[in-house]
């Protein structure tokens, strides 16, 4: 909370700067004058950077992303969940990306399909 108000800040400071230039569209994180961030922008300076500084090697957003749903799904984190944290547009979509980290999804359903039919 306090990094977001410092962010906040920084902003009302940075609307002052440029005055009536600045495109106020309810934007938490804008570029300069209130518009999107330009996505390579992000990436090339602030995301690479912030890396760097963390001691991290470089990894795209796309890896990022995966990373994250892998590690969830291997804990047995509800899809859904997994879903709408990342923002994919359906549960269905997510899990045909994933559906080879669920468990249960190799050797665990056989198994099961072995003790039903035993």
């Amino acid at each position: 909370m306090e990094a977001l108000k410092r962010h906040r800040v920084r902003q009302a400071e940075e609307k002052l700067k440029v005055g009536s230039l600045y495109q106020n569209q309810g934007l938490a994180f804008a570029g300069e004058i209130g518009n999107l961030i330009n996505p390579s922008n992000l990436r090339q300076r602030s995301f690479a950077s912030l890396l760097k500084r963390a001691g991290l090697p470089p990894i795209t957003f796309h890896n990022r992303r995966h990373t994250c749903a892998s590690l969830l799904f291997q804990r047995n984190i509800h899809p859904k969940f997994v879903q709408e944290l990342l923002g994919y547009a359906s549960v269905a979509i997510t899990l045909g990306t994933y559906s080879y980290i669920l468990p249960g999804m190799g050797g665990e359903a056989a198994d099961a399909i072995g003790e039903a039919l035993g």
